[in-house]
Parts: structure tokens; C-alpha cells; sequence
């Protein structure tokens, strides 16, 4: 584990003396099935401190946009133990050095403890029978060592543990519905061999909502621009940026308590209460947003909530954390487990408020992302009541269960075609057997095919789920949906098969009139008809679970009987294709063999570059265009080859006419060409 909990960016990364702890820590994984990425790791944190930014996020939304919603969060339980006490255990807290091992980072894992990443997704890598979501991660750590495990080192100010071991499971779904709420499900029980009692379980969390591609994560300024919140029948507290990045950060990040287990406090009627409270980074002096600095002061915090009279004034920007806790739960004996479990929100703002606003209007999406968020906690307990009352045991098995969600139908199996100026969508049937978890019925309706525009892979302001654009749409022709064009234009008079290839595609979809040498996203989903009777609306299958980047061009042709070119030719630097910098220039060579070398000249005859071309392998990856606006999982079409006018010398080409020849490997034939470059 990185101790990494300072405030300004010089300070967090500094001359990159942070600490490791030596055993396994493991704070690589993230969600990213949805539209939300979270960084959860197996030592009850969240985030990562910028520790690995750019490559890795926080807690990015929408995915792809830059926009950061935290910096850090941690796990917290207090309490007392035999009597003694108040001792509070937390996974992270605001410090500000990073010079020694830092002060309230007190969870460990246990050697060999590393995350498991599991899916409920049958074409997943991680599928498991056991999975809850699209994605869980599930981790198991303790606050019982004082000591680093393998080191004699001491972990500050932990001297008095409360002996508990923490079963941490976080849930995401590629639902269009559900994509963006985590659900981190916390399991505690008493490995003490005491009681502990007046129990109380918190998640604190650093929240930061910013754009690092406008304001890289530099200086204090950059954490001091948040507006806070808190919406008492969500259980929800929330930032929203200010002023810092306007018109490029208009979405908030919620924390929300879902709920609890035991429901009620023992031996009594009422439902647990929920505590809210924030603090300023680091304050020693407001006698109400003061950080607090030891055990009885974060109990305290854990306990006590913020009067509802200070929270409007929390809408000016400043530099805050949120803690949103529960309890007391009584008397855990040993052996015995509580449970809390929570969500983390991300939504974009509602209307067209200004930057500055926190409306209703403005926390619409807020508040549908966490009406969805605690659904799927409820899942069979419709009435909230933690008991499996008549009627809802959807599944049968005589337990109540939870995380249950409306589904959209299975997502179809997806493969595109491309070739010259044209894009062929194939895909199977199996969206049309699904049965919908709550309603128990097949409910499937129809397919949509959407694609983004050429040249939309260089805006890099908006998200990919932004921009896509539908072009076609195809349901059943039962009247339930206005269109009714039924399957008979698309359906192949045969299923085929494609080598390598395990799927059945029974649908084709074919696109012609696209640009050759502009990379196009494609994806395809499955529509319901909705459930009226559990007030959902028609699902439709995620946008992002089957996407594939492909390029449009020349097929591979067999032997030289077409002639060889370039285009654009000539190339203008600085035009609409152009990447911007001289390593993410591209242009493309066409008309090629299945296998060629490729070899590019100086009018004076001096090699400028060789390129050698496989169609069976080459996807573009090799220049920095395609590395910057593409993610390596591109496909082109097998007669082209891109050069990012960089000389086999490593140095940019100059303005000039230059020849170039192609030479097929299986046949040893030459063509020759020629195009000219202008800076």
C-alpha cells in the first residue's frame, strides 16, 4: 500500500519518496464496466491519490472524460472495545505529509489477500456463478496489525485496535440504467474476543470534482473549488464543482448509505440513523469544520451530525471531505458481523443551470442514479422492511435477496466487417431468450445499431457514450413500439460462422458510404418492452458492452492487381485528420498485398522509411495516432497500412514529394507510387 494522503499535488508526489508497505497491496483495480471508474483497493481505501494518474483513475465519470470526483477515501469504524474506548479504525484521513508512513491509514491485508474480481457476465474472463454484479471485487483486510505485516515498522497512532475483520464487496453494472453507481457492501465482524459495542461504520471520502485534462491535479487551488451537500432522504451527501473547470465538470459525486444489517437497533423499533458531516482539509481552528485528529474526535464526527442549519452555507466552494456513517450497533460479540453497505454516485447535472448551481433541477440525474442504486440494494424487499414478506421471493429459494436490478435483455454477440467505404454489423439471438429477473417474463423487443461520425475519435471533450448516434432500429412487429419493422431486412437466410470465431451470427446489418482512413465505433443493443407493472420503462443493453473501433478501407487483395496509393495525398498538415503533434500524424497506404514491405524515399533516393504488412495482424498500433485515439482493439481492413511521417531515424518528415514502393512477399512483384507532404 502507498501512503499517499497529502493535499496539494507537489506534496502528494514530491521526489516520489512515498512508502510502501511490503505485502500485498493491491490498489491496481478499477470498475470499468459501466461509465464510472473507481479505483477499490484490498486495504479499504478508494482512489488512489493521483498516485497513478493519468493512466489509472480515481474515480473518473464518464469514463473517458477526464473528470475526477475524488482524491482519496477510506473505510471507518469506531467504537469501544471491553468497555474501552472510544478507539476508531480508518482506512485513510486528510494528512498532509508524505515524508514517514502515514497516520490513519490502519487496515491491512492479510499475505497473498489480493483482490478477486469476479462477473456475473457468461462471456466474461471473470464469469462466476458466484458474482452479484457485472463486475465484483471482493477483498478481505483487518485493522488488528500495529505493525507493518513483514516489517517491524509501527503504522502511527494505532496503538489500540478494535480487532475486526472487514469482507469488502463492490458491485458495477454495464446497465444504461445502472452504470454509474458502485455499490461497496462492507461486512465487519469481531475477531477481537471481546465485545465491542456502540458500533459505529462510516465512509469518509476526499471528494474532488474536476476536469485534468483543463486543471492537472496541481497545487492546492485545484482541491479548493468543491460545493457540498446533503440530501437527507437519499442518505446522500455530494459535491459539485464551483468554479474551477465551468462548462467542463457539470456532473456531481454522491455518497449514499443504502442500508444495514441488523436494520434496527437491537432490542428497539427504529431504523438505524445516518450521520452526516464534513470538514475543511486539514482545519485546526473552526469549532465546527475542524478536522478531527484523534479517536474521540473522529468518533465524534462518526456520531454527531452536522446541524441542518450549516448545510447551505456548504454550496461555496472550498476544500472539504464527507463522512456519511450509521450506527451504534450493540453488543457484537465475537464472532458475530454487522453489515453497511453503501453507494458511490456519479451524474451529470440536470438542465442548464450554470456551473455555480445546485438545484433540484439540477440533482435530477442524481437522484434517478440512487433511486437505481437502491433498488438494487432492496432487490426482493420491496417495502424496505429487511424481512422476505409473501409475495417476494421473486427467485423462489425462501431468502430474501438483494442486488437485484430490472434487466435489459443479454447484450447480442457483436462482429464488424470493414472494407472499402463500407461497414457490415453482424450479430446473434441470444438477446431474444432472456427473462428479466423481477417480472420473470421473456420481454425481449428489439435491436439498435449505433456508430459515431468520422473524426469524432479526435474530440476529446466528449465521451464515447456521447456520441454515438442511432442508424439503425429493429423490434418486433407486435405493435408495442411505433416502428414495427420486424427482423425480415436483416436476418441472414443462413447463420454463419467466421473462423476463430465461436459465435452464431444470424443478423447483418450493412453500412455503406463511410470515409476510408476514419476510425468509427459500432455497437449494438437489445431493447425490452419494459415493465409497467414494476414502473420500468423499456432497458436497453449498454451502449458500451459490445463496442468495436474498426477503420474503413481497401480489403487485402491477392497478388498486385490493383495499383498501390497513399491518401490523403497530398497531406496537409494541420487539416481536420491531422492528430495535432508531429508523432500523431497519419496518413495510409492502400491497395496493399495480404503481405508487403513497404518502402518510402526521398526524391534524391535516400530511404526515408520500411514498413513491412501483415493483414492478418495489423491493426495500426505501431504510431501514436492510433495509440492516442484508439485503444488497441481496433480493426481495419486489412489492405492499408498506416505512417505516422516519421523516418526510420526517429525524426519528422519535411514538406516534399517522396516515392514509395510496395513489394508483395508472396510473389516478389513491385508497384511504385509517389505523394507529396505540406507543413
Amino acid at each position: 500500500m502507498f501512503f499517499f494522503p497529502a493535499q496539494t499535488y507537489s506534496q502528494r508526489v514530491g521526489d516520489g519518496s512515498r512508502l510502501r508497505k511490503i505485502f500485498d497491496d493491491d490498489e491496481s483495480k478499477f470498475t470499468n464496466v459501466g461509465s464510472i471508474r473507481l479505483t477499490i483497493t484490498n486495504y479499504g481505501t478508494l482512489g488512489h491519490g493521483f498516485n497513478r494518474w493519468p493512466q489509472q483513475p480515481n474515480c473518473e465519470y464518464p469514463a473517458g472524460s477526464g473528470i475526477e470526483h475524488l482524491f482519496e477515501g477510506g473505510l471507518w469504524i469506531g467504537g469501544f472495545r471491553g468497555g474501552r474506548g472510544p478507539f476508531v479504525s480508518t482506512g485513510a484521513v486528510d494528512v498532509s505529509s508524505v515524508r514517514d508512513i502515514a497516520a490513519g491509514f490502519e487496515f491491512t491485508n492479510a499475505p497473498g489477500a489480493l483482490t478477486i474480481e469476479r462477473s456475473s457476465l457468461p462471456d466474461s474472463r471473470y464469469y462466476s456463478s458466484d458474482a452479484v454484479s457485472h463486475q465484483d471485487f471482493v477483498a478481505l483486510f483487518t485493522d488488528s496489525n500495529t505493525v507493518i505485516p513483514g516489517t517491524s515498522t509501527k503504522i502511527p497512532e494505532h496503538e489500540n485496535p478494535l480487532g475486526v475483520v472487514v469482507r469488502m464487496e463492490s458491485y458495477a453494472w454495464n446497465f444504461s440504467f445502472a452504470e454509474n453507481f458502485v455499490i461497496l457492501r462492507y461486512r465487519i465482524t469481531n475477531a477481537s474476543g471481546t465485545t465491542l459495542d456502540s458500533l459505529y461504520v462510516g465512509l469518509w471520502i476526499d471528494m474532488v470534482v474536476r476536469n485534468t485534462n483543463m486543471s492537472p491535479p496541481r497545487g492546492s487551488a485545484f482541491f479548493a473549488r468543491g460545493g457540498n451537500g446533503y440530501i437527507d432522504s437519499m442518505c446522500t451527501a455530494y459535491e459539485f464543482d464551483v468554479d474551477g473547470d465551468p462548462g467542463f465538470t457539470d456532473s456531481y459525486i454522491g455518497l449514499s448509505l443504502l442500508g444495514t444489517t441488523p436494520t434496527s437497533l437491537q432490542g428497539g423499533g427504529s431504523r438505524l440513523p445516518v450521520v452526516f458531516n464534513t470538514w475543511q482539509f486539514r482545519n485546526t481552528t473552526d469549532p465546527v469544520f475542524f478536522s478531527p485528529a484523534n479517536d474521540r474526535e473522529r468518533y465524534e464526527k462518526m456520531c454527531i451530525p452536522l446541524s441542518p442549519l450549516e448545510i447551505p452555507g456548504l454550496r461555496s466552494p472550498s476544500n472539504r471531505s464527507v463522512l456519511v456513517s450509521t450506527g451504534p450497533f450493540r453488543n457484537l460479540q465475537p464472532g458475530q458481523d454487522c453489515e453497511a453497505v453503501f453507494a458511490v454516485i456519479c451524474a451529470k447535472k440536470y438542465g442548464n443551470d450554470t456551473t455555480a448551481d445546485d438545484t433540484e433541477n439540477a440533482k435530477k440525474n442524481l437522484h434517478r442514479a440512487w433511486f437505481f442504486a437502491r433498488q438494487a440494494y432492496d432487490g426482493e424487499d420491496k417495502n424496505r422492511n429487511g424481512v422476505l414478506d409473501p409475495g417476494e421471493d421473486l427467485d423462489g429459494d425462501g431468502r430474501l435477496t438483494r442486488y437485484v436490478l430490472p434487466a435489459p435483455p443479454i447484450p447480442p454477440s457483436v462482429r464488424v466487417i470493414p472494407s472499402d467505404r463500407k461497414v457490415t454489423v453482424y450479430w446473434d439471438d441470444i438477446s431474444e431468450s432472456s427473462i428479466d429477473p423481477i417480472s420473470g417474463k421473456k420481454d425481449f423487443e428489439g435491436y439498435r445499431v449505433y456508430r459515431t461520425n468520422a473524426g469524432a475519435d479526435l474530440d476529446q471533450t466528449r465521451t464515447l457514450a456521447d456520441q454515438f448516434i442511432l442508424i439503425g432500429e429493429f423490434d418486433r412487429n407486435d405493435d408495442v413500439f411505433f416502428a414495427n419493422t420486424g427482423f425480415g431486412a436483416i436476418r441472414l437466410k443462413e447463420r454463419i460462422r467466421f473462423e476463430g470465431d465461436a459465435h452464431m451470427y444470424t443478423y447483418a446489418f450493412e453500412i455503406p458510404n463511410q470515409l476510408n482512413g476514419w476510425q468509427y465505433v459500432y455497437t449494438v443493443t437489445a431493447f425490452d418492452t419494459g415493465d409497467p407493472e414494476n414502473s420500468v420503462e423499456s432497458l436497453e443493453s449498454s451502449k458500451l458492452h459490445n463496442i468495436r473501433r474498426v477503420v474503413p478501407g481497401t480489403t487485402a487483395q491477392a497478388g498486385m492487381s490493383r495499383e498501390p496509393f497513399v491518401y490523403p495525398n497530398p497531406y496537409y498538415a494541420h487539416a481536420l485528420w491531422d492528430g495535432g503533434t508531429e508523432r500523431q500524424r497519419k496518413i495510409h497506404f492502400a491497395n496493399l498485398p495480404r503481405r508487403a514491405e513497404i518502402r518510402i524515399y526521398t526524391l534524391a533516393g535516400d530511404l526515408v522509411r520500411s514498413m513491412h504488412h501483415d493483414a492478418s495482424t495489423y491493426n495500426g498500433g505501431d504510431i501514436g495516432w492510433y495509440t492516442r485515439y484508439a485503444d488497441g482493439t481496433q480493426i481495419l481492413s486489412g489492405g492499408e497500412h498506416a505512417w505516422d511521417l516519421i523516418t526510420d531515424n526517429d525524426q519528422a518528415v519535411a514538406t516534399g514529394l517522396y516515392l514509395f514502393t510496395v513489394k508483395d512477399l508472396d510473389t516478389g512483384d513491385v508497384k511504385r507510387g509517389k505523394f507529396a507532404i505540406i507543413k
